[in-house]
Formats: structure tokens, C-alpha cells, sequence
């Protein structure tokens, strides 16, 4: 059994804040490499051509992220959102009114689209869990046109999240998903919803009869107030952990995967990482993944996912303690992200830019041998 976690950022369009979020965060960098072209004497076409991406990504020329109109790719379906907080008039049926609707969405590159399909198809799991997908239907329509219809069941659950993102889980021949349970109304103490989006439990059954069982969830990065979203990341961990240990009573062919957004020494996460005997695929000696460029090949950054390999952990596969000892192989790809400058990795041919890269997060992969 092969199984992957992918965390793809939407497949078809994306929330506006969302990509606004991702632009104020790398404003800096974009500034910095735009002001050092520009006093530059004499410029290559490629590096005109990355001016001219530099200057879309900084708000200079803005038509590609324009309000107004957003069509989803090959249904040709218009999406609108009410937006219920805004006090002003709307058109309607019986207004006869005619002017411009604001969007909330825009479109991803047809390139970013086929670069998320291309990541996929190499990992060739027979389960993937892909997390911030939009709705069901654009995972229909990207297993048909994208992946060839690889997939012969897809399911897809809504979650907490504002942005609309779900959680979608998709298998091949073979393996079935027998029952699917979501934590999404679990609370606190205090009412609050302890999920920023879900917990998902989902229990497959095997081609030779065995029941494995997966617990999918991402967590939000809140990086304006750190402090708030560790707390919250710790909240969620403690009530995976103990929804683990209830479960691993009657079945230890467990996995958690997805996107934690802390790394594996954070305090955030020891209810999972230290009060349960799940283990990081990451730190199996199977492991593999393409190494740094240059200097950084030998070098470790406390947080990242192991030597040479220097990008922040936040994405994870972890294993019950029989399921890691199953495991045949294991790796991550990350040739579907875009670097800013360092480190660097080899990337897919087709990213000439950040508007191409598939996803800001790598891929992980297990090879289980499981009876």
C-alpha cells in the first residue's frame, strides 16, 4: 500500500485573501531581486520576462488577479460569494440593475494546475490525501482531466474553514474507503470549535482484507499572532492524541497525516510526538528526497525535515508503531515548489515563476507492507 499526504492549495481558483496573504509575506524578497534588476545595465530576456512577473506579483500590473470575474477552468461554471458583512445593494432578478460583481477567487495557472497533477503522478499513491481543496467537483474534474482518471473512488468533506477549503480523500483500484467519521463540531470548554478545519477519520480496507485506518487534518499558520496559534496548534494536538489512543485499543494500523504547521520539536505538538508512539516517516531510515544545492547539502536547519533537506517540516505522515515498522520505502518531492533563494532544489522544468510552482508544500509519500 502506497499512501501520500498533499497539501495542494486549491486545484481550480483560490480565496483572494489567501493570495493576498501569500504576496505580504514575500513582498521583501520580490522588492529586493526587482530593485536589483532594475539598476542593472544591460538585461537578458529572461531577465526582462522576470520583471515583468516581479511586477504583477507586487501590485504594479494587476490585471491576471482582477476582482471581477473568475471563471472555473473547464466547466466554465461563475462562482460568486455573498459577502453577508457588506452593506450594500446586490443585483437580483428583479432590480434589473447592471454593473460589475466583485469575486473573491481567482483563477491558478493552467501551468500551476498541470504541475500539481505532475507531482501526484510521481508519487502514484494507491491513497492520497489532499488537503485545501475547494469543493468536490473540482476534484472530479481533476482526477478526469488531470490525473486520467487514476483514481476510482473520490470522497470530500467540508470543513470549519472560512476560505471554504475541504478535505478530500481519493483511492485506487483495490482500496476502499468503509466508513468515513469528522470531528468537525468537537468543542472546547468554552464552546469554541477546537478544529481549524477537521479532524477526518477514514477507514480503508486493503486488496488482501486489511483495515487500515487514517486521520487527516491540517492546521491553520497564524503568523501575524504566533502566540495565539501555537496555542490553538497545542489544543488540536491534544485532542488528536487522545482520539488516537482510544482507537489504537482495537487497531494499530494507524496513520496521521497532513499539515501541522509547527515542527516536531514544538512544544505545540508533544501531545502527539511524545504522549503517543506515532512515528515521523521522516526520521525512517527509507526515507529519501532529492538534497540541497551547493552548501546546503551539508547542512541541517534545526526544524527542517532532516540534513540537506532545508525547508521548514510542516507537512507530516506519521505511523503507529507496527505501520513503521511495515514501512518498504518513503520520501517527499518538492520539485513542485518554488524557491526564493536559498536553498535551492531541483524544480520542475515548467516553474519559471511562483505563479507555476504547484504548491508551497512538498509531497510525503509512504511504501507500506502491510500482510
Amino acid at each position: 500500500m502506497r499512501i501520500a499526504t498533499y497539501n495542494i492549495q486549491n486545484i481550480f481558483y483560490r480565496d483572494r485573501a489567501l493570495i493576498k496573504k501569500y504576496r505580504a509575506e514575500n513582498k521583501v524578497l520580490w522588492v529586493e531581486e526587482f530593485e536589483a534588476l532594475m539598476l542593472k545595465g544591460m538585461r537578458t530576456t529572461q531577465e526582462f520576462n522576470r520583471m515583468r512577473a516581479l511586477s504583477q506579483l507586487l501590485g504594479f500590473e494587476d490585471s491576471q488577479h482582477s476582482p471581477y470575474l473568475t471563471m472555473m477552468h473547464k466547466t466554465g461554471q461563475l462562482f460568486l460569494k455573498k459577502d453577508l458583512a457588506a452593506n450594500t445593494y446586490k443585483a437580483t432578478h428583479l432590480t434589473d440593475w447592471n454593473g460589475w460583481v466583485k469575486l473573491n477567487s481567482n483563477p491558478i495557472s493552467d501551468t500551476a494546475i498541470e504541475n500539481k497533477a505532475k507531482i501526484i503522478k510521481e508519487a502514484s499513491a494507491d491513497v492520497l490525501i489532499l488537503l485545501e481543496v475547494e469543493d468536490r467537483a473540482s476534484l472530479l474534474e481533476f482526477n478526469m482531466y488531470f490525473l486520467s482518471n487514476a483514481y476510482t473512488r473520490i470522497l470530500y468533506l467540508e470543513t470549519n474553514d472560512v476560505y471554504g477549503r475541504g478535505i478530500g480523500v481519493l483511492t485506487k483500484e483495490g482500496y476502499k474507503v468503509k466508513s468515513m467519521k469528522s470531528y468537525v463540531n468537537d468543542f472546547d470548554d468554552n464552546g469554541n470549535r477546537i478544529f481549524d478545519m477537521d479532524l477526518q477519520e477514514y477507514k480503508i480496507s486493503t486488496p488482501n482484507g486489511k483495515m487500515v485506518t487514517v486521520l487527516s487534518t491540517c492546521f491553520l499558520d497564524d503568523t501575524e499572532n504566533p502566540i495565539q496559534s501555537n496555542t490553538k496548534i497545542e489544543v488540536q494536538s491534544k485532542r488528536i492524541a487522545e482520539v488516537y489512543q482510544t482507537m489504537n485499543k482495537s487497531n494499530d494500523l494507524i496513520a496521521v497525516v497532513g499539515t501541522l504547521n509547527a515542527p516536531s520539536y514544538s512544544k505545540s505538538l508533544s501531545s502527539i510526538t511524545e504522549e503517543t508512539d506515532l512515528k515521523d516517516v521522516s526520521k525512517h531510515r527509507t526515507f529519501e528526497v532529492d538534497l540541497d544545492k551547493g552548501k546546503d547539502s551539508r547542512y541541517f536547519r534545526l526544524g527542517a525535515y532532516k540534513m540537506g533537506v532545508n525547508i521548514k517540516q510542516r507537512d507530516y505522515l506519521m505511523l503507529s508503531a507496527r505501520l513503521f515498522k511495515a514501512v518498504k520505502n518513503s520520501g517527499l518531492i518538492r520539485k513542485g515548489i518554488w524557491f526564493k533563494k536559498r536553498p535551492q532544489w531541483e524544480m520542475l522544468k515548467s516553474i519559471k515563476n511562483e505563479t507555476h510552482m504547484a504548491s508551497e508544500h512538498p509531497l510525503v509519500w509512504s511504501q507500506l507492507k502491510i500482510g
